[in-house]
């Protein structure tokens, strides 16, 4: 690693910065006026720099406004790029006051970018002999690394001196202006040369030599030995002219004239008073506390920022220091008997496995990481198999003395995802019991729009700890190597850190979760509960038809073909259907149809939100639809599915998630299985192949209506709770309502419209929105929801109310307190602010539902894993439906035991109703 001398210039590329800390830290963080993440995320990774590399000379550089000499060169120059958004925009001026109230020197210099000031000043400490540490985020300054100048990217840690970007590029310093030159960027609009990749450009630089070398060169180029070397003379002849500017636009200015030099750039006294108001402003209360109260905190405030109301206890996001020397590697029986005495002894342990593969079903057991305490953990392996590793005790050995502590529901566990290494388990014949936390459930249930929830993530929310990355011991691409084939130095430390982390991450959250009842409840009774559910009814898996599939991806290939026929006749040439860029060339260009929407770069859009709207009016647009949607579904599932098949269990075994979703909603991934359509024939003929066992029935059991019956019960409005007392049908009832017609007049196409009404007011629909769905004048679809509202009065009021809470809480909550922040609630853009009102209203529907489900599905499964072993199987989680694999003989008896069980998984004021059906398959049961 390099080594950074005493007292460098460091000089802070706050720019690089300031959008990454936008997107890392949670939009949630808020005074209760703007977002302060970016403010937080910034300042943040000044005050570690300062504590790391302690030095009196310091600057912070931003962008300064308004263009500077590359738009007026190339006008496209950073054209792509969406303005900035509102939310961030706000947080410059007060994080600029911060940095300066730090005593820091800032620069923002007009008509020049960051890099150009940061480039221009470590040209001239260098040339004096200062040593320059350069902390950015931004690939482009690795060439100004020389002997005095090199870089950290704080974010990550990787520091690059000379030797460091040949290894990380390929290239000295001295040619990554030509290597920036030939790729171009898509993200700055720098065009290069079409083709050319880092691939090709490492290959070109290291062959040739930079840009001049390679036109003077043009007829050596095809004698490289790389992918298409023999037509890339061509290709940089032709492109030479981009090229050339692609170099100017990448080059960054050395000779800014500049009031400020090196040694003027000194760090001065803090103004205290100045740093007290805004951090009380900004709500960084832990900082706040060290200016006021001289406490030591590093730390900061609640990764959400949400104690404007004092209602949920904040964690404490302070840093942590990581040593490693309490970290070990067991390769003796004496050792790890010593350890396996001290899990036992322990009120609680952390436990993580690591496998040569991330699918359940077939991935191997590499080893296993314990930790009994902060900064106290151990790596077992028992299957790496590179040459040379030392001797390992034997998984056999391992697991046979583990198997009586990972069953023990006595032995308290906590992981992170523990499902996955529950399920790596069961190949082994264990029962993973005893789980307890669940750090990823923890972080969800606290938070679930606080940011991501895996492990790096949430070291880096809670812990401002950046774990070793897999990719840092196994590498990147097609060479990654699996865990098995890492070194046992390097892996030893990994895996030991996964488990220290888990135990460091859970105790900072679980006093958060337990300060908070309701949170408690839904953490201990229904998330950490149903890991292992999930985990049983992701490994029994679902048989699936592979040769229905087979025939309908080609009947769907034939009627591709057809439909791109029909395209070509209607636009009088062919194209590429599913190329964007030659779909607006027909539809706008040639066609001359209305532009409905811009791309961000300012060409018209063919989303499908676009295309739906120009479809009720020409042609081509539904011909385009009908073939994206059966393009996805033929992709997605017909062709995906069957290849998806476990060879061992003959059937598909999806992932489910339960750290996902906003509201609390379950989602799964290969294969997705809430997203097959349902509403049209090649959905359901999807749903088909979806299969018994001979001798067996699928049976799907979902519940009805149930958002709207939630709406009811949290509404109190009398007619709504009447209507599902009553056992009408909620549809009709509002037709009757809405038209002030007899319950016998309701006709289909009014019950149609009715419907349509229920779920878009609860989903947040305007009156256009309305019109737009029913076909109607946006006057018809107002008079409905008016009406709408003067019968259910209850609703509105609601609505009213519940808007009213979110914008004074920054949250909402479902039934059971399970809650869902809203960082756009109080955002001073309309769209925004909207969007989080619709989302408060529908998300403690949804919310509810969901936890609904979950306590059906606990249950569900305790019942069959007393009483239906070996005549039922949980099988999916869809949305509100659950789907199972019943035998025939014990058909009735089961599905009634069911059905109840879910109808008294909650109380509601009305009745919850689950309805089943059965068949061969899912799509008879449905």
């Amino acid at each position: 690693m390099a080594q950074i001398p005493d007292n460098p210039l460091i000089l802070i590329d706050g720019s690089s910065y300031l959008y990454r800390a936008f997107h890392a830290y949670p939009e949630t963080m808020s005074n209760g006026k703007i977002q302060t993440n970016a403010i937080y995320g910034v300042v943040n990774m000044i005050r570690s720099m300062l504590r790391q590399y302690p030095s009196d000379r310091i600057a912070v550089i931003f962008d300064a406004k308004g263009k500077t000499f590359r738009d007026d060169m190339y006008p496209e120059y950073k054209a792509h790029r969406p303005p900035m958004p509102d939310e961030l925009r706000s947080q410059i001026e007060p994080l600029h006051k911060i940095i300066r109230s730090m005593g820091l020197p800032l620069l923002a210099i007009e008509g020049v970018e960051a890099d150009d000031v940061i480039g221009t000043i470590s040209t001239q400490a260098s040339q004096a002999g200062i040593p320059v540490l350069i902390s950015t985020g931004d690939k482009d300054m690795a060439q100004l690394v020389n002997d005095k100048v090199t870089l950290i990217n704080t974010m990550t840690n990787v520091i690059l001196d000379r030797e460091g970007v040949i290894e990380k590029f390929g290239i000295p310093p001295e040619l990554i202006i030509d290597y920036l030159s030939l790729m171009g960027d898509k993200v700055d609009n720098i065009p290069g040369v079409p083709g050319v990749g880092e691939k090709t450009a490492k290959a070109l630089l290291q062959g040739i030599g930079g840009l001049d070398a390679l036109y003077q060169n043009l007829d050596k180029i095809s004698d490289l030995t790389f992918r298409g070397s023999k037509s890339m003379a061509k290709k940089l002849e032709e492109h030479k002219d981009d090229a050339l500017l692609s170099y100017q636009l990448a080059t960054i200015k050395l000779d800014v004239a500049l009031d400020e030099t090196p040694e003027s750039l000194v760090k001065q006294d803090p103004d205290k008073d100045n740093l007290t108001e805004m951090y009380s402003q900004l709500a960084f209360k832990s900082w706040l506390n060290e200016l006021t109260e001289g406490g030591e905190s590093t730390g900061s405030v609640s990764s959400s920022g949400k104690a404007q109301d004092g209602s949920s206890s904040q964690v404490n996001t302070s840093a942590v220091k990581i040593d490693q020397d309490g970290y070990q590697t067991i390769l003796d029986e004496a050792t790890f008997l010593s350890w396996l005495d001290k899990l036992k002894a322990a009120s609680l342990f952390a436990f993580d496995t690591e496998t040569d593969g991330l699918d359940y079903m077939t991935a191997n057991l590499v080893g296993l990481s314990f930790a009994i305490k902060e900064g106290e953990a151990a790596y077992v392996p028992v299957a790496h198999d590179y040459l040379d590793a030392p001797q390992q005790l034997s998984r056999e050995w391992v697991l046979d003395k583990l198997k009586p502590l990972l069953e023990d529901e006595n032995l308290a566990k906590v992981g992170q995802n523990l499902k996955f290494d529950m399920s790596i388990l069961a190949r082994y014949d264990i029962e993973l019991r005893g789980i307890r936390h669940d750090t990823m459930l923890a972080s969800y249930v606290y938070d679930s729009v606080g940011g991501r929830h895996d492990m790096d993530s949430l070291a880096l929310r809670f812990l401002q700890h950046q774990c070793i990355s897999f990719e840092q011991i196994a590498g990147k691409g097609k060479n990654q190597l699996t865990f098995n084939q890492i070194d046992l130095e390097q892996a030893g430390v990994y895996a030991a850190e996964d488990a220290d982390i888990t135990l460091r991450l859970h105790n900072r959250l679980i006093e958060s979760i337990e300060a908070n009842q309701k949170l408690q409840t839904i953490y201990d009774e229904i998330e950490v509960p149903l890991v292992p559910v999930l985990s049983r009814m992701e490994r029994t898996g679902v048989l699936i038809d592979d040769s229905l599939l087979h025939a309908q991806s080609q009947e769907i290939a034939v009627r591709l073909t057809e439909l791109e026929q029909k395209a070509f006749e209607i636009a009088g040439e062919e194209f590429n259907l599913s190329s964007p860029k030659q779909l607006q060339a027909i539809l706008f260009d040639k066609m001359g149809l209305p532009v409905v929407k811009k791309t961000p770069s300012g060409a018209p859009s063919t989303n499908e939100e676009v295309l739906q709207e120009l479809a009720l009016d020409y042609p081509l647009p539904q011909v385009i639809l009908e073939y994206r949607g059966l393009a996805k579904l033929k992709s997605t599932y017909t062709d995906k599915l069957p290849k998806m098949i476990n060879p061992a269990t003959g059937r598909v075994h999806t992932s489910y998630h339960q750290a996902v979703t906003a509201t609390g909603r379950l989602s799964s991934t290969d294969p997705n299985l809430q997203n097959i359509p349902v509403r049209n024939e090649e959905g359901r003929r999807i749903r088909q192949a979806f299969v018994a066992e001979k001798g067996w029935k699928v049976v799907a059991i979902d519940y009805s209506q149930i958002e709207l019956r939630i709406m009811a019960h949290l509404s109190g409005d009398q007619a709504l709770l009447d209507a599902f007392r009553e056992g009408k049908d909620i549809h009709t009832a509002t037709a009757a309502e809405i038209l002030g017609v007899h319950i016998d007049q309701v006709s289909s196409e009014h019950r149609r419209r009715a419907k349509a009404v229920n779920f878009g007011l609860i989903y947040g629909m305007s009156a256009f929105g309305l019109a737009k769905q029913l076909g109607i004048s946006r006057g018809e679809a107002q008079s409905y929801m008016d009406t709408y509202f003067e019968r259910y009065p209850g609703v509105m009021q609601y609505m009213e109310d519940t808007r009213s809470q979110a914008s004074e809480n920054g949250y909402v909550e479902t039934l059971f307190g399970r809650r869902l922040y809203l960082p756009e609630i109080r955002s001073r853009n309309g769209m925004r602010r909207k969007a989080a009102e619709r989302a408060a209203i529908n998300a403690p529907m949804q919310g509810t539902a969901a936890d609904i489900i979950k306590k059906a599905m606990l249950s569900v499964d305790r019942w069959i894993e007393d009483e239906g072993q070996g005549r039922v199987r949980l099988l999916m989680q869809v949305h509100d439906e659950l789907v199972f694999e019943v035998q025939e003989s014990f058909l009735p008896e089961i599905v009634n035991k069911i059905q109840k069980l879910m109808e008294s998984a909650a109380l509601l004021n009305v009745p919850l109703v689950a309805e089943s059906g059965f068949g061969e398959s899912w799509e008879q049961a449905h």
